[in-house]
């Protein structure tokens, strides 16, 4: 039911870090090669789960299609699993050039280059439209922001990038998952586009955690270590105001894998359960199952008409709507 980003690893290849990473193997993914059209990967959809409602934020200020942006920053970041995102939040390979903030140096087209490294995926988002912004690609915004193939086309023939497929990486990428939906968005998620998943900068490893959306709801899952204290800091909520939202106390341990909800869980689930009904697993407990579909406890004993006393028992059908 949940997303799971790191059910299928992928390995990237970088041929070059701005211009010309693309992926190459991809365990559940297949292969993407030149002429080869991309195939449906895991890593690519978290990637867009997590990050158009910054791509479509910065359409809506700036006239840069979101399928454009979520399809540079799949390419260009290999789906954010690129080293130059772990280190540097650098989503879109963008070099130094009059940069005063801080920086990176790598090997790319030549040895040593500099890149930008940012604080969040975000800020990586907002600098790529700054980036287009610039003369070099003026006559793309005569473009509308439904013309997907006219932009990928414009960027190659501007100077984006010197891979002679790099439009048609781009548009096929749109195409496989339909980004070009979210070009006549009209909002956005500003709870998502705030606290998309980042890397600390520096790191290769440490990564703040991914937010997803269900049931009118914000979950995360807690990592080994992670306390209500430090997801609180993390999301800025208070950490009391987190371990009520998920019935807890604030001092309770956390496991990893735990679901842990940012907001007060509903009186029942999704509308999508309405005719499936849970069925009691070996192991679970009724406050497992109030966590898996996004409903606060007592409201799972209520709409099953239970006492308080309920023993759970494998097999048993429990709705949840």
């Amino acid at each position: 039911m949940f997303p799971n980003i790191n059910k299928y690893f992928c390995r990237h290849i970088k041929i070059t870090q701005m211009k010309k990473i693309f992926l190459v193997l991809c365990l559940m993914g297949g292969i993407l090669s030149a002429g080869a059209q991309p195939k449906w990967n895991a890593q690519y959809q978290a990637y867009i789960d997590q990050h158009k409602d910054l791509a479509i934020e910065e359409m809506l200020r700036h006239r840069i299609p979101a399928s454009i942006t979520l399809a540079q920053g799949l390419l260009e970041s290999g789906a954010g699993m690129s080293e130059l995102v772990k280190q540097a939040n650098n989503h879109f390979g963008i070099k130094c050039h009059d940069w005063t903030g801080d920086r990176t140096y790598r090997n790319d087209d030549s040895e040593n280059e500099c890149f930008r490294v940012y604080k969040t995926a975000k800020d990586s988002y907002k600098d790529h439209s700054k980036f287009l912004l610039r003369n070099r690609y003026s006559r793309l915004f005569a473009l509308s922001t439904t013309d997907y193939k006219g932009w990928a086309q414009g960027l190659k023939d501007c100077g984006y990038a010197t891979n002679p497929q790099y439009a048609s990486r781009l548009i096929g990428i749109i195409e496989l998952y339909k980004l070009y939906q979210y070009d006549t968005a009209t909002g956005y998620d500003k709870f998502m586009a705030k606290h998309s998943g980042n890397y600390q900068p520096g790191t290769t490893s440490v990564r703040l955690h991914p937010i997803y959306k269900f049931n009118d709801n914000y979950y995360l899952k807690a990592r080994q270590g992670d306390t209500f204290h430090s997801i609180a800091k993390e999301v800025e909520l208070s950490a009391r105001a987190l371990s009520r939202a998920n019935e807890r106390e604030v001092d309770d341990v956390l496991n990893a894998g735990d679901i842990i909800y940012l907001k007060k869980k509903k009186k029942r689930s999704s509308a999508i359960y309405k005719d499936h009904p849970h069925v009691v697993r070996a192991g679970e407990s009724m406050y497992d199952i109030a966590q898996m579909y996004g409903i606060r406890l007592k409201w799972l004993y209520k709409m099953n008409s239970l006492p308080a006393d309920y023993q759970i028992q494998v097999g048993a059908v429990l709705r949840v709507y």
